[in-house]
């Protein structure tokens, strides 16, 4: 039992009252393992919260933080810029798809999300679109926590009780049991309905209002959830239909998650900007960015009038140099072990066999899979009224398993490192788990 005050540090998205009587505490972590104050080992099925794609514990990327501390620990952004923030953004510039060859650093994903809304927003007046101020987004998408991504949340939870812009509307969840259970990579149905309610939408609002459309590529923390097959091709045709953008909140799917640097790349749809975050440096320093495409800041800019900035937004750390230098290092890595292609070779194949071996599960009425993401579902069980998901976390974290329960499903993102034997460990103690809770 751990001896740390814990009334002082106010845990994020945490029930605390619960955590304070029964803390969970880790001490170090290394590869594809997290170590507990007791001294266990607990597979980490979720690289942290999908972001330590590398894995724990990187020589390469500590050397080059302690290094950039020792040299530029830190440089104002704003009217200045360092050497190793303008070598970083060059360097993903090249991993984004091509169009999309410019990069705004944040801190986080929200603040992506944030940034994304704020130059779509400019970009259309700055085109003499002014009346172009409503936003799309869908339900169960996550968009972090501040009050653009609030305003988009597509999770109610996230949403109320807190004040939203108004101005939101939802395509409906592409979560369709029924017809897709089971489904391995993307599911056949779905599309139909995308299509049905974008038109919807542009009929009662008018596309002269709507500014853009912000989704996640695959569904992350609401479940999971991967689209179904042309589904991204058709909004990418919607808005290009009616003049509106497409955004794609890459901060989970982003550097390697899908088998490609980009959910875009390896769906084949480009979008007109990417928020990333989270593997941009391998979880290892706070960061994050938006893509865009080159086109969208220019007009931004020959609007702008001289002798000030092109637009008022940003932060203290935007494009901090410790940050840059994780991520120039973490990008060594990822080409180096070809890690941002991995998930769709041998060991997406393997993690897919893996998880859909769960099949004869008898509690388990959904499985789902794409590149190195995956989902389990649970049938209701009268036993959990919130869902039995929650309570198999929590007996896997006893087994020595990282998942994450979302209400019903079970949701895995794996480093990009991990091994068939690691793969095989995880099967063996989520068995175990659900049997233990479920039976």
């Amino acid at each position: 039992m751990t001896q740390l005050n814990l009334e002082h540090w106010w845990q994020p998205f945490t029930n605390v009252r619960a955590f304070r009587d029964n803390p969970r505490i880790f001490t170090r972590a290394e590869g594809c393992f997290l170590y507990t104050d007791d001294g266990r080992d607990v597979l980490d099925i979720t690289a942290g919260l999908w972001c330590a794609n590398l894995g724990h514990g990187r020589q390469e990327v500590a050397d080059a933080v302690s290094n950039q501390l020792m040299t530029l620990d830190f440089a104002p952004p704003f009217q200045f810029g360092n050497e190793v923030t303008f070598r970083f953004a060059e360097q993903l510039a090249k991993l984004a798809p091509p169009e999309l060859n410019r990069v705004f650093f944040t801190n986080s994903g929200s603040e992506s999300v944030d940034t994304a809304i704020k130059i779509a927003y400019q970009y259309q007046r700055a085109r003499g679109k002014a009346s172009k101020t409503r936003f799309i987004a869908r339900e169960r998408g996550y968009h972090g926590i501040n009050m653009g991504g609030t305003s988009l949340q597509g999770l109610p939870n996230n949403r109320k009780g807190f004040p939203v812009y108004d101005e939101v509307d939802f395509l409906p969840d592409m979560l369709d049991i029924d017809r897709n259970a089971f489904s391995r990579g993307l599911p056949e149905h779905g599309t139909d309905r995308l299509q049905a309610a974008f038109n919807k939408l542009v009929a009662q609002r008018g596309a002269e209002n709507i500014c853009a459309v912000v989704v996640e590529p695959c569904v992350g923390a609401g479940g999971m959830v991967p689209p179904p097959k042309g589904y991204l091709q058709a909004l990418r045709e919607l808005c290009d239909q009616h003049d509106i953008l497409l955004i794609f909140d890459e901060v989970v799917t982003g550097f390697g998650r899908t088998g490609a640097a980009f959910a875009a790349q390896s769906m084949g749809v480009t979008p007109d900007l990417i928020t990333c975050a989270k593997a941009i440096n391998g979880g290892t320093v706070p960061m994050g960015g938006v893509f865009m495409r080159e086109e969208i800041q220019q007009v931004i800019f020959d609007a702008a009038p001289a002798g000030g900035p092109e637009i008022f937004h940003g932060n203290t750390y935007s494009g901090n140099p410790v940050s840059s230098a994780a991520g120039l290092a973490a990008l060594e890595i990822y080409a180096r072990e070809e890690l941002l292609t991995r998930a769709a070779g041998p060991i997406g194949q393997y993690w897919e066999d893996a998880l859909h071996g769960l099949r004869d599960i008898d509690s388990l009425i959904d499985i789902r899979n794409f590149g190195l993401l995956g989902a389990v579902t649970f049938a209701a069980d009268s036993r959990f009224p919130a869902g039995p998901a929650v309570p198999v976390h929590n007996q896997c974290f006893k087994n020595g398993l990282l998942c994450r329960g979302v209400g019903d499903t079970l949701v895995m993102s794996p480093p990009l490192t991990i091994s068939e034997q690691e793969i095989d460990l995880f099967i063996e103690r989520l068995r175990l788990s659900i049997a233990e809770v479920i039976g």
